[in-house]
């Protein structure tokens, strides 16, 4: 298979969303206009990003939503559930603990960790907050598939290390700053600053 670019499958999940609308509404079948519409590209673009995962709806007729949304889910590997683990139990942390979005896409916040004795012990949605001293005994006897990392600047290498060290491949980093992980683990960044900047730009210059 050929590589596929972030950006695509950003799209794909755009796609599976608009569907999941359209299937709730009983529409049986899709354009790929109609697609492109809902998220602002072309209908060329959307026949593109699909057809690196194979060949999809009929030619005039267009896309059977059910399907399609299925084969989706099993491209972005929604057939399966995902323990997540947070550490950093602040602001972002509390909102990402509390946000119920995620086990309804099959991501479970099995485990919230930080280092303010104020705020080990809290509990959120069920899940206590643990001390992050107890980081790499809790995930060798509980492994988590990702972590969220949402510390301060200054711990989040820190703490990236011992995750890895700990087994976890992929992570998701809130803090505001760049990450070194070896080779085969993934780091997907968050800096609400740069898409704040990147709205900036686009007011100024619309």
């Amino acid at each position: 298979m050929r590589r596929v670019s972030e950006s695509a499958v950003r799209r794909l999940s755009l796609y599976l969303r608009f569907l999941e609308e359209f299937e709730a509404k009983g529409i049986e079948t899709v354009s790929s206009e109609a697609l492109a519409a809902r998220g602002g590209t072309t209908s060329a673009q959307v026949r593109k990003d699909l057809s690196f995962f194979g060949s999809f709806g009929k030619r005039g007729l267009g896309y059977p939503v059910r399907d399609l949304a299925r084969r989706l889910r099993d491209i972005l590997g929604l057939k399966r559930s995902y323990r997540v683990v947070i550490v950093g139990a602040g602001k972002i942390g509390s909102a990402l603990a509390q946000y119920r979005g995620f086990g309804q896409r099959g991501f479970h916040i099995a485990a919230v960790y930080d280092s303010d004795p104020a705020k080990v012990g809290l509990e959120w949605d069920g899940q206590v907050v643990r001390d992050v001293s107890h980081l790499e005994r809790d995930l060798e006897r509980e492994p988590m598939d990702i972590a969220i990392v949402s510390t301060p600047a200054g711990a989040a290498q820190e703490v990236t290390d011992r995750l890895v060290r700990a087994g976890i491949k992929a992570i998701l980093n809130f803090a505001p700053v760049h990450l070194r992980v070896p080779p085969g683990v993934i780091v997907r960044n968050v800096n609400m600053a740069l898409e704040l900047e990147a709205l900036s730009y686009a007011l100024r210059n619309r």
